[in-house]
């Protein structure tokens, strides 16, 4: 066989089994790619994303689309071609495993997680919204959680509503944990509540003042320093003045509480927030109406940008890295606060954006 043949063949052999090596060897890595995005103020799955009765709407226009990321999941074994493909591509990031999965997390367990955060930021978003548009919201604490085997279990629910601790006015969530650690473990510790159901039928019924009952636990020990506990987690419920549903499938996390908010008070104002524009966001949201950061962010703009969208409302906290990579044809509008996100609607709707507060990397 001539010299050049085998040389070429030689490499040719080499090249393949390179490759096959590359498909087969698994590295510990996942993909994040842009996902799609949704109009809170249109239509999900025929049906729409933000559903009020009970108070008088008005007409919208344009896009407060919400945007989302795809990533790998929990179980997939990322190739090494797979990996150098997601590097070399413009739209995909990859990232250590790690990173998404933190301390071997299952996908059922991030599915979990996820739900239940998504579901707090519907509840924030609301919050925030009316707090925004001076509407009042009754909050109260409640037992929002109830650990196994603990002193509680049995005694107090998820979703009684705690008035007093050892007869001290509760106000906050952080308040039980602060008077039940004034005690010793193995002390007595009073709760004032309202059982679950009870607290459930005065509400419909328009009852501020339901009947409460008294419950005594005995604390236990802490682990670690051996503080009093009692085994429960407190969260806080709120009450609105109508009814506000928010329906989306297949989506989970906090991410979207800014756009679900800035939807809602789209749909209660009689002036139209938008003027007709496409504008894309993302960024968590308390109750306050405290705009936080998101993971995913170049991601989020990319989406938004292949949707359409023009401007994208961005967490202050995400600026540097969104400004680092921003699509060709998409303004990112730094927000702190969803009165900065409403601010920032009022001079996009009327075209007035020289002002706008801009994201520098």
């Amino acid at each position: 066989m001539p010299r050049r043949t085998a040389t070429m063949l030689a490499s040719t052999l080499v090249l393949f089994a390179l490759l096959c090596a590359g498909v087969f060897i698994k590295v510990p890595y996942s993909e994040m790619s842009p996902g799609p995005t949704v109009n809170t103020l249109g239509d999900s799955h025929g049906a729409p994303v933000l559903n009020i009765a009970g108070r008088k709407t008005y007409p919208t226009s344009g896009h407060l689309n919400m945007t989302t990321v795809r990533v790998t999941g929990a179980d997939y074994d990322m190739s090494l071609v797979e990996a150098v493909y997601g590097w070399l591509a413009g739209d995909n990031i990859v990232v250590p495993h790690e990173n998404l999965y933190p301390n071997g997390k299952t996908e059922a367990e991030s599915t979990q997680e996820n739900a239940e955060e998504f579901s707090q930021s519907q509840q924030s978003a609301k919050v925030a919204a009316l707090k925004q548009l001076g509407i009042p919201v009754t909050a109260r604490v409640i037992v929002s959680t109830v650990v196994k085997a603990s002193p509680s279990e049995g005694k107090l629910h998820a979703g009684d509503v705690i008035k007093s601790v050892d007869g001290a006015a509760v106000t906050a969530p952080e308040d039980v944990a602060k008077l039940v650690t004034l005690h010793k473990p193995g002390e007595p510790v009073e709760f004032t509540i309202v059982p679950a159901k009870e607290a459930t039928e005065a509400a419909k019924a328009g009852n501020e003042n339901p009947a409460t009952t008294k419950v005594t636990i005995t604390a236990g020990k802490a682990e670690g320093d051996g503080h009093a506990i009692v085994g429960i987690r407190a969260g806080t419920d709120h009450t609105f003045p109508f009814t506000i549903d928010i329906k989306l499938a297949d989506v989970g996390g906090p991410s979207a509480g800014l756009m679900f908010a800035l939807g809602i008070v789209d749909k209660l104002n009689p002036e139209d927030l938008t003027g007709g524009k496409f504008v894309a966001g993302t960024g968590t949201i308390t109750d306050e109406g405290k705009v936080g950061p998101i993971g995913g962010i170049q991601m989020k703009t990319i989406g938004a940008r292949q949707a359409g969208a023009e401007y994208f409302l961005t967490p202050a906290e995400n600026c540097a890295s969104a400004a680092s990579h921003v699509p060709d044809g998409l303004t990112l509008v730094k927000v702190s606060t969803i009165g900065d996100a409403t601010k920032a609607l009022e001079k996009i709707s009327k075209g007035d954006t020289a002002g706008l507060p801009s994201c520098k990397p």
